[in-house]
């Protein structure tokens, strides 16, 4: 009786990927060069990239208005955008902003009757920015301060 283990192999006597080499007197098998394995792939293949976006806050110290951008993908292009939201409601001094990328922003305006100085702050998330922001805003002498604005900017995905 002969009995036989489960062994598969794919080129002659040699395992997947091997081919033989050497004859019946000193046999041997040998790795397939790279680019020899017709019809197999050598592994995933890129279709595009993640591009990291900018986002801006742009306010004004006279009126209190305040214009946000998000999603950008130069950070020129996100100062501009929120300038121009904030002057849309008719603030003359809105300022050239508070830049971000790839993070989050949190704004915060004091109590009415205090000195009016507007909070911004960045961090990794939304919850880290709006906790630092109040802490910044009362720290600023805001008292109770609220959140006005908060938000991140997200990757975008361009195919090749």
């Amino acid at each position: 009786m002969l009995a036989g283990g489960n062994v598969a192999l794919a080129e002659g006597r040699c395992p997947p990927g091997q081919y033989p080499i050497g004859d019946s007197r000193a046999p041997g098998c040998a790795p397939i060069p790279a680019g020899g394995n017709a019809g197999q792939s050598s592994g995933p293949v890129a279709t595009g990239k993640w591009l990291l976006t900018w986002g801006a806050v742009s306010t004004s110290g006279s009126t209190g208005d305040a214009g946000a951008s998000v999603g950008k993908l130069s950070k020129s292009e996100a100062l501009n955008e929120a300038k121009a939201r904030c002057e849309k409601y008719g603030a003359k001094d809105c300022s050239k902003g508070f830049a971000y990328k790839n993070q989050c922003v949190a704004l915060a305006f004091p109590q009415k009757g205090l000195n009016g100085r507007i909070s911004i702050s960045s961090a990794k998330d939304k919850d880290t920015a709006t906790d630092n922001v109040l802490e910044t805003c009362k720290k600023n002498g805001g008292g109770n301060c609220t959140v006005s604005y908060a938000d991140c900017t997200e990757p975008v995905f361009k195919a090749f």
